[in-house]
């Protein structure tokens, strides 16, 4: 598992990055992290920014809670599905 750093250091390096004083290569390599990584933290910054297209945390933290609510909702209509079964099945004599 990659070592997790600080926000505030996340947020550091994307300012220098988005100055674009130096190659991405060069910033990764300063900072002891992985050019992918630099260019994931830029990525998500201008996302964050909405400079690009694409899901913020928030909302993919939404997405994730509520596919977890719905997960359970199905397993609660499961239950209930063969509860009303077995129940009916004792309502009628045969």
């Amino acid at each position: 598992m990659p070592k997790a750093f600080p926000l505030e250091f996340r947020r550091d390096v994307v300012a220098v990055a988005r100055r674009h004083e130096a190659p991405m290569s060069r910033i990764a390599k300063d900072f002891g992290i992985s050019e992918g990584c630099l260019h994931r933290w830029v990525k998500r910054a201008e996302i964050e920014d909405g400079e690009r297209e694409g899901l913020t945390l928030a909302e993919e933290a939404e997405i994730r809670a509520l596919r977890k609510r719905n997960k359970l909702l199905e397993q609660e209509n499961e239950v209930l599905r063969r509860a009303a079964i077995y129940l009916g099945q004792g309502l009628n004599p045969k």
